[in-house]
């Protein structure tokens, strides 16, 4: 495939980040586009370019693959993803001259997919004795401080320290910038346990080639000796079996299990008295109130997964000032079953529930009409400034938009009978803020709203239909029973730089 070279870029996102671009497809333009590249992202410092396609992920060709697939398929490779990218112009004269661009000898790197992520490595030493068997050298005219002399064996060793790693971090603070003295003197003061981040010279390379920082979030966990577990439950009879014990530690806040029923579900699954909670269904919970949390384990329905850590680990993790997310990774090289959805404040593909996907009487949307109250309507509307697609987010509890009918991740389609499907986000909040006391919005489930565009049909106040007055919600109907985690109270908030409205034509990544 003469003149028409993709290039391979690999892409790594710090946890609650994107990959900072987003992929779209556009009417009458074909392939996977690159979009909003974000100054400063990933996406952007590794060299992709507004226009760009996407040819393959992870190895696999995507072109000509439906948009949602690709995108499930790069939020499925986690932190990291590797592209084969082609520009706009030699992506038109391929497509002109009729290349298969799927052809394997159109990659550039033979074999590549197969070769395992570089990744920085945490490794915890725990004295044994009054050595922990590793020297630490400087090169002359190099900058940093290197391991050297790893005593086979010996505490180091087994840690996954290697002869040449480069030190970047003890106990979670980065010593590069540090003499020979100094970070001697940093490791005599951590006592009989430390944590380092260290990188080996091919990986040190590859980032420095890449000219992105090197930080713990990319680390791999899998030299650590103590392990979060994941739990999947199913809700029993007398629920999961457990009660949650909020305890507030210094400035942070860890929730943490205690009453497990014996014999109940949450001690089938493994769960032990004062488990600290990480995540649940893959999202952290780190930072939630004890009644969000409560609320995003029952928005769990009847199954609900927890990424958990004891005592130990717990501290372990604390020690690095890192988060025992990044064991997720760590799962995936080791073909551990993936049940467990990486945490990267992305919402998860889409999946129509078989009750729906069968019942087609069910796609319609939902027509919401609120009357403002002093604290506003209750919910923020998320999208991005110059960029079209919008969505319901955070809506408050018992607040108008909630007893309207309004739920989170909600797609809005038209704001008091006009469509903004393509309207600005601007366009939208001028709208709604010119609408008075008064509001009507006509928005659809996410999964409602991808089914009826994947069928082509357009989504309009026809499809509620004469006497589909349970799809018709006022903020005067009675309180819906479903909890929600509470949102500060107040109006319609503007954001401009959060998640897109996630239709599936334009994915934030």
């Amino acid at each position: 495939m003469a003149g028409h070279k993709p290039k391979v870029i690999s892409l790594t996102k710090r946890p609650g980040h994107s990959f900072g671009f987003y992929l779209r497809v556009e009417q009458a333009v074909d392939g996977h586009l690159i979009r909003c590249l974000e100054m400063g992202g990933p996406a952007e410092l590794a060299g992709m370019k507004d226009g760009d396609r996407i040819l393959r992920v992870n190895g696999t060709c995507v072109d000509g693959l439906p948009h949602s697939e690709v995108v499930d398929m790069v939020r499925n490779s986690g932190a990291s993803v590797i592209f084969h990218i082609l520009d706009e112009a030699s992506y038109m004269q391929a497509k002109e001259k009729g290349v298969n661009l799927c052809d394997p000898q159109s990659a550039p790197v033979a074999n590549w997919a197969a070769k395992p992520a570089l990744k920085p490595k945490l490794c915890f030493l725990v004295k044994s004795s009054s050595a922990y068997g590793f020297s630490i050298r400087s090169n002359k005219g190099e900058q940093g401080l290197f391991m050297t002399e790893v005593i086979q064996g010996s505490v180091a060793d087994k840690a996954g320290v290697s002869v040449h790693d480069r030190l970047l971090e003890i106990n979670g603070e980065n010593v590069e910038g540090f003499t020979h003295d100094q970070v001697l003197d940093a490791i005599k003061q951590a006592g009989s346990s430390i944590m380092f981040l260290l990188v080996d010279e091919e990986t040190d390379k590859h980032y420095q080639n890449q000219h992105m920082k090197i930080g713990a979030w990319l680390a791999t966990a899998k030299h650590l000796p103590h392990k979060p577990r994941v739990i999947n439950m199913v809700k029993g009879p007398d629920g999961y079996g457990f009660l949650l014990k909020e305890d507030h530690q210094g400035k942070t806040i860890g929730h943490m299990f205690k009453d497990i029923d014996r014999g109940g579900q949450a001690e089938k699954a493994g769960l032990k008295e004062m488990d600290r909670l990480v995540a649940v269904d893959g999202k952290e919970v780190e930072s939630c109130s004890h009644h969000q949390l409560v609320d995003r384990i029952k928005q769990s329905g009847n199954n609900c997964c927890l990424l958990v850590v004891d005592k130990d680990t717990d501290q372990m993790y604390k020690l690095a000032k890192v988060s025992p997310l990044v064991f997720l990774e760590g799962m995936k090289e080791s073909n551990s079953p993936p049940s467990y959805r990486e945490a990267l404040n992305l919402p998860a593909p889409v999946r129509a529930s078989p009750s729906v996907q069968s019942r087609t009487e069910e796609l319609k949307p939902k027509l919401c009409k609120m009357e403002k109250a002093s604290t506003g309507y209750g919910f923020h509307l998320n999208g991005i400034q110059g960029v079209s697609g919008h969505s319901i987010q955070e809506v408050v509890r018992s607040g108008v938009a909630d007893k309207a009918g309004l739920e989170d991740d909600n797609i809005v389609v038209e704001v008091n009978g006009v469509n903004v499907e393509q309207s600005s986000h601007e366009e939208v909040v001028d709208m709604i803020r010119s609408s008075g006391s008064s509001l009507e919005m006509l928005v659809a489930d996410k999964s409602v709203y991808n089914q009826l565009k994947a069928q082509g049909v357009s989504i309009t106040r026809l499809l509620l239909g004469e006497t589909s007055h349970a799809q018709v919600h006022t903020a005067e109907e009675e309180e819906k029973p479903e909890a929600r985690p509470e949102t500060p109270a107040g109006p319609t908030r503007e954001r401009t730089a959060s998640s897109s409205s996630e239709e599936s034509f334009d994915e934030r990544l």
